[in-house]
């Protein structure tokens, strides 16, 4: 892996430890893994976090959250989560509405419109995951879900 890596950043020295190495390695596959949807995402205009916050409110249902619990759920973590919900309402993708009994909180709903265009890119993004990954099988991406499992389990 160190090679291969190393030549892919253009890096000549080596690396100061296996952690590092494994780090740097991580970050750069999450990169050229995100490439490969951008392209997805950019047709549908969305960016990933918006896309990742539509999935969100699909799981939730018809009750929808609150935007600390969508921030909570994220895979990425946006600073200017009101802002992103924003266009996705301007997009009429969600709906807010503020919560009778305590107005401080706004719960978010996803609309027929947002359902629809996670339906619609189903399958190109099926097709992008697929591509990615498909060469590696299902037991060695079953092996890699549950290290990269591993990895977080120190960090949360």
């Amino acid at each position: 892996m160190t090679r291969r890596l190393q030549d892919e950043i253009k890096q000549t020295r080596p690396f100061r430890s296996l952690e590092e190495e494994v780090v740097v390695g991580l970050a750069h596959t999450a990169d050229a893994v995100q490439r490969g949807f951008i392209g997805v995402f950019k047709a549908a205009g969305l960016s990933s976090t918006q896309y990742n916050v539509l999935r969100i409110l699909r799981g939730a249902g018809a009750p929808g959250l609150s935007c600390g619990e969508i921030a909570e759920r994220m895979v990425t973590r946006d600073p200017d989560l009101t802002r992103l919900l924003d266009r996705l309402e301007a997009r009429q993708l969600v709906t807010r509405a503020r919560d009778e009994k305590d107005r401080r909180v706004v719960t978010t709903r996803i609309t027929e419109a947002g359902l629809a265009l996670l339906d619609d890119l189903q399958g190109p993004l099926a097709t992008e995951q697929r591509h990615i990954l498909g060469h590696m099988g299902q037991d060695r991406l079953r092996q890699l879900a549950e290290l990269l499992d591993e990895a977080r389990a120190t960090s949360a």
